[in-house]
């Protein structure tokens, strides 16, 4: 007479009310959402400090090992300017911008932005 018993003992039916009890439980505890109920996971769900804390030890280690890339002021200015092409082509073709104001007054900001990261030098 052959037995309805499994390795882990108990019958297949008693693994298949164990196994609806758990996902039962288990989208109960999904409901409420334990992420601020955004449905984030993993990196995406971690809190903005943390997140640019590990950020960084990962570009610490590219440099360490030689892997990390700096730019050089040409090569910004080159990324920069690709950018600024693909973004007024991205507006019909003109060089209008999101945030408004003129194209000189953001160069002026940004002079001045680079002014106070270099602390003025040149």
């Amino acid at each position: 007479m052959a037995t309805n018993q499994n390795k882990r003992g108990g019958s297949s039916e008693q693994h298949a009310e164990n196994g609806r009890k758990g996902g039962e439980a288990k989208a109960e505890s999904n409901q409420g959402g334990n992420q601020g109920g955004n449905g984030a996971r993993g990196f995406a769900a971690m809190d903005p400090e943390e997140q640019r804390r590990i950020a960084s030890e990962g570009g610490k280690a590219s440099h360490e090992s030689g892997r990390g890339h700096e730019f050089t002021s040409e090569e910004a200015r080159e990324a920069g300017r690709k950018g600024g092409e693909a973004r007024a082509e991205n507006n019909g073709g003109e060089g209008g911008n999101m945030r408004g104001g003129t194209s000189e007054q953001h160069a002026e900001a940004g002079r001045k932005g680079g002014e106070a990261s270099r602390g003025g030098n040149r």
